[in-house]
């Protein structure tokens, strides 16, 4: 029986690596396939911001797509996603960044994509080394728009992130001074000794 007054319960639904290789060392989107954990995790997720001092959430390609739809639909909010190079058929913004790979990338923003003073809400799924939500802060600003928050799963803690604490609005379900936060840091979840994939089923 899952003890539910903590987000323990949701967040042990994360799904390890299992390939190895160039993969991410966890898959945060198992919690999204039943909708109970789904729904809990947009719960605390959507929890420290008012709707109305949110103008629009933005998604990072591609899992920031997922999450940041259904945080805009709870929020009643319209979605803007900001994407990989070469995807959007208009005028467009772009920036280089490092990913979490140490690979070069390039993200791209329609442009223009709002009016100067747009309260825009930043969502990715998990962010690692905050390359790629760096990024579409600099999208966003370059447009003069406000960066009303920043939303993931987690943010892993590096100098550059803990920055980004500092100086916007975060909202995470791994919340900072936790052992899931230190886990974090280190690549690794306790949960994963006890995960198997019924336990993030859909419930029929």
């Amino acid at each position: 029986m899952d003890d539910k007054s903590t987000r323990e319960w949701y967040l042990s639904r994360i799904s390890p690596n299992t390939k190895g290789g160039n993969y991410a060392w966890c898959d945060p989107s198992s919690i999204y396939i039943n909708g109970e954990t789904f729904n809990s995790l947009l719960d605390d997720l959507i929890k420290p911001f008012n709707s109305g001092d949110i103008d629009v959430v933005s998604g990072i390609d591609a899992m920031g797509f997922v999450l940041g739809s259904a945080i805009a639909t709870r929020l009643m909010k319209g979605f803007l996603p900001i994407r990989k190079a070469g995807k959007i058929p208009v005028e467009t913004s772009s920036v280089s960044f490092t990913n979490y790979s140490q690979r070069t990338q390039n993200m791209e923003l329609r442009n223009p994509a709002f009016k100067p003073g747009t309260r825009v809400l930043i969502v990715d799924q998990w962010v690692e080394t905050g390359g790629s939500i760096e990024a579409a802060i600099t999208l966003i600003e370059r447009q003069k728009g406000i960066v009303a928050g920043l939303v993931s799963v987690c943010i892993e803690e590096n100098e550059k992130t803990l920055g980004f604490r500092k100086k916007y609005k975060c909202s995470t379900a791994v919340l900072p001074g936790t052992d899931i936060q230190e886990q974090c840091n280190h690549k690794t979840l306790t949960s994963f000794n006890d995960f198997t994939p019924k336990n993030i089923f859909p419930s029929v």
